[in-house]
């Protein structure tokens, strides 16, 4: 079991509309790999469950990973205001990464805060596979150049600002765009259709599952999915997203 450490934060600093990015000193950079995230505790001490955050880029070198995040509640406020040199306890790499597949034309999928894992899959495949990520957003862009510079982009915005106008779907169509084998983080109805559209041309689609969690190491049954097998742990039709997954193969997955 992965023990909580202290890591320290290198920098941070805000890429959008409360979106915001944070260099993180820590051990745990040496086996994470792209899909896993980390759990992140909060300082203060009324705050007692960890939020669980992606994982967008690792540099082993330096023993430094980044998370980019959203705020969307008290945890994540009070993460926005940490300051490089602060500290913070987290517990990570956790959960399973992509399955990579060489030799494979792929497409990569982000949707919204789904977007930052893609980077260090990108960085991951550029030697082993072609290229192609589709990014989706509402209006606001961030991590672009990041993705630009591991493969070709192609965007997708709700209001046409940049890119196709519409999903990220429609970017694929609109774009001709195709592959062998799709990897998919973003909003459930985002992933449903790309499970639909991978099934209807015969795609293998892996998709990185976003779900509250409580404990984050699978003991506590809080995040879980619906599954077509049966479960080794709680011998019922379901998945924990944290243990099992994130990452699961979609036809695996009631989406």
């Amino acid at each position: 079991m992965r023990e909580k450490e202290t890591a320290k934060i290198i920098s941070q600093e805000c890429i959008g509309t409360g979106v915001y990015s944070m260099w993180l000193e820590t051990k745990a950079a040496q086996e994470a790999v792209a899909g896993q995230f980390i759990s992140v505790y909060c300082n203060n001490p009324s705050k007692l469950l960890p939020r669980p955050i992606s994982i967008c880029q690792v540099d082993k070198d330096k023993n430094a990973l980044r998370i980019v995040y959203r705020v969307v509640g008290a945890g994540t406020e009070e993460m926005s205001g940490y300051q490089a040199g602060d500290t913070v306890a987290i517990i990570g790499p956790l959960g399973n990464g992509f399955m990579q597949r060489e030799n494979k034309k792929a497409i990569l999928i982000g949707g919204g805060i789904g977007i930052p894992p893609m980077v260090q899959l990108a960085e991951e495949l550029k030697d082993k596979a072609e290229i192609q990520v589709v990014a989706g957003y509402r209006d606001e862009l961030f991590l672009t150049e990041e993705l630009k510079a591991r493969g070709s982009l192609y965007i997708a915005t709700e209001n046409g600002s940049t890119g196709t106008k519409g999903t990220v779907i429609d970017a694929i169509k609109e774009q001709a765009i195709d592959g062998d084998v799709i990897y998919a983080c973003g909003p459930m109805p985002m992933l449903r259709a790309i499970k639909e559209y991978a099934t209807e041309h015969g795609i293998e689609c892996q998709v990185s599952l976003e779900e509250r969690m409580a404990c984050g190491i699978g003991a506590c049954l809080a995040c879980v999915c619906q599954s077509k097998e049966k479960d080794e742990h709680s011998n019922v039709n379901n998945k924990r997203i944290c243990k099992d997954g994130p990452v699961f193969l979609a036809e695996e997955v009631e989406l």
